[in-house]
């Protein structure tokens, strides 16, 4: 039997459409997460637009917008980091949706919250407190507010009206950012939640906040609207945190998300290729899909061989091949793949990839960061 070329094989495994509730996206390339700072005031503007519509008019089946702050004072600390609500915010992010379709992508907005990683005095909102589950940062620090149950309240509603407004003005689903150390994750990782109410405790009660964010975007959407929900075991202050130890500790946590409504996990790591638990050669998003047989994105330096942070600091990663990457799709380890800094590098990655060009695929270079093209 003859072996199948290697430009045939990626794009016969990266070609198929696959299904997140009631969106069918057109393969299984998604553009992950990742802040860029180019909307002042909060308002992405013509060059934002440009930018995720060029992605999708290249192959990206699915958009994940940069995060964007729910309409909450204590969300985010920048005014250059685009916002999910305001009228002039929304009609943005309204024209950059409609560009994403017409280019043949689909388009979901990652909503935010970061937490304690304010700190007070900065923007957009300077009189906001930075507060969070017990109010400790993730590297320890306790001089942030502990969230009242009126603060908990109002945050679940920013979530649940950022979703109802992404379905008004014409996305394809939500990813709710509960991943790397922010608001959402905070809850859930023990050494930020220490509260002991019921929003404290052992794992399965520190998802509780998580879940109600869930449950509450699910009620405000329609039926077949996509919920992602991003994850990760890893902070951005600690890299070797764990949320779970072991497969049945992590089904726990995952248990009383996908029951809220979660439609697809979102699996962050740095590296995908890194198996999560001895015994087993699964990554984080196949372990993910193995416990709760949803939809499953991975995500970790897919397409670079280069160390996630020095990358970001301008060492620069090599290019890595994606055999290993296909293997694991063809298996259905997992149902997509995120693809983050090779698309900063280059907006043309999935084209190449689709259509075995690799000897055209660019290292990563920091400098991709200083401008949005």
């Amino acid at each position: 039997m003859t072996a199948t070329p290697p430009a045939s094989r990626a794009a016969q495994i990266l070609s198929r459409p696959t299904t997140i509730n009631g969106l069918t996206v057109p393969n299984r390339i998604a553009m992950a997460p990742m802040t860029r700072m180019f909307s002042p005031g909060g308002v992405p503007g013509e060059n934002v637009l440009s930018y995720y519509a060029r992605r999708a008019a290249a192959g990206v089946g699915l958009i994940v917008t940069e995060g964007t702050y729910v309409g909450h004072e204590s969300a985010g600390n920048s005014d250059r980091v685009p916002r999910f609500h305001g009228e002039e915010q929304l009609t943005g992010w309204q024209k950059v949706a409609q560009a994403v379709h017409e280019a043949g992508g689909t388009i979901v907005p990652q909503l935010w919250h970061i937490g304690t990683v304010r700190n007070q005095g900065e923007q957009p909102f300077p009189d906001a407190p930075s507060h969070g589950p017990s109010g400790l940062r993730v590297n320890g620090t306790a001089d942030a507010t502990e969230m009242t149950r009126q603060d908990l309240d109002d945050v679940i509603g920013a979530f649940a009206q950022a979703a109802a407004d992404a379905e008004r003005i014409g996305f394809d689903g939500v990813e709710l950012h509960g991943a790397h150390g922010y608001l959402i994750d905070q809850f859930l990782w023990a050494g930020t939640n220490r509260r002991t109410d019921e929003y404290g405790g052992d794992a399965v009660a520190r998802t509780k906040f998580a879940a109600e964010i869930v449950a509450a975007v699910r009620e405000r959407v329609s039926p077949d609207f996509p919920v992602i929900f991003r994850y990760s075991q890893w902070k951005q202050e600690a890299y070797d945190a764990r949320l779970a130890e072991t497969p049945e500790e992590l089904e726990a946590i995952l248990t009383p998300l996908a029951a809220a409504g979660v439609d697809a996990f979102h699996a962050s790591t740095r590296r995908y290729w890194l198996p999560e638990f001895e015994g087993s050669d699964l990554n984080l998003a196949g372990w993910t899909k193995k416990l709760t047989g949803k939809q499953v994105i991975s995500v970790g330096s897919v397409g670079l061989d280069g160390e996630f942070l020095k990358a970001f600091q301008g060492e620069g990663s090599a290019v890595k091949g994606i055999d290993d990457l296909l293997d694991r799709l063809e298996a259905d380890e997992f149902d997509m793949v995120a693809v983050g800094r090779a698309l900063l590098q280059d907006p043309e990655w999935a084209a190449k990839v689709l259509a075995g060009r690799f000897d055209e695929l660019k290292p990563y270079d920091a400098a991709a960061l200083k401008t949005l093209s």
